[in-house]
């Protein structure tokens, strides 16, 4: 029987059934477009590289975030890597909620060679200010004064270009002064892995710091 030409063209219907093979390139196909995301998994190896290769200290959200894992696997993680580093030449810094690897105090006085110790030293007055900051943080400029007795406007801005003090923020006082505290690499200069390291005060000073914080308070102009 001769199929007329006409005929012949008719696109075929669909009738609602698939080829089976068809349907198994689909799936393939489909399958190498959007692949399964891996679970969610973080060990030490991978934590230490990650603050290795960060170009400033993290927060323990940022590293939750990134590898997908809740934030007390990553302080489990965090605990871990500090055991695993204590005999190494890299530490673990933390302030607050920020982390980050540093080199180990007892390795200070061979970088210290290797950086310039120039670069390291400060005055007593800047010893004296960067003190204060470290213990009454946040603290303001006329908390600093007035526990100092003398104008301090250009030691703080030099702590803060030397990067050993840095600007928190700003007080909820008149004039809204700014809030000064401690950096990372005051932590680093000073072998510190937090500020629970430092040393405790003397009953005497402990009470200078406190009565000359409350004194200042409120202070406006502070700048």
């Amino acid at each position: 029987m001769t199929i007329p030409a006409e005929l012949g063209s008719i696109p075929p219907v669909d009738d609602g059934t698939v080829d089976a093979a068809e349907t198994a390139e689909t799936a393939d196909v489909a399958d190498a477009a959007d692949p399964q995301p891996a679970p969610a998994e973080l060990t030490t190896v991978q934590l230490e590289a990650l603050l290795f290769v960060a170009e400033r200290p993290l927060t323990r959200r940022e590293i939750a975030a990134l590898s997908g894992v809740g934030q007390d696997r990553v302080d489990d993680l965090l605990g871990d890597l500090e055991v695993d580093l204590a005999d190494r030449g890299i530490r673990i810094l933390a302030s607050g909620e920020h982390v980050a690897l540093s080199t180990a105090p007892e390795a200070g006085s061979l970088i210290a060679r290797w950086v310039g110790a120039e670069g390291l030293r400060l005055s007593p007055a800047s010893l004296e200010t960067l003190a204060i900051v470290a213990y009454r943080q946040p603290a303001t400029r006329a908390v600093v004064e007035r526990i100092r007795g003398v104008d301090s406007d250009y030691v703080l801005r030099s702590l803060v270009q030397r990067r050993l003090v840095v600007e928190l923020g700003r007080a909820d006082t008149p004039g809204r002064p700014i809030l000064y505290g401690t950096s990372f690499e005051f932590l680093e200069r000073f072998g510190l892995t937090s500020l629970d390291e430092l040393p405790v005060v003397e009953a005497e000073v402990a009470e200078r710091l406190v009565s000359a914080a409350a004194a200042g308070d409120g202070v406006g102009g502070d700048r």
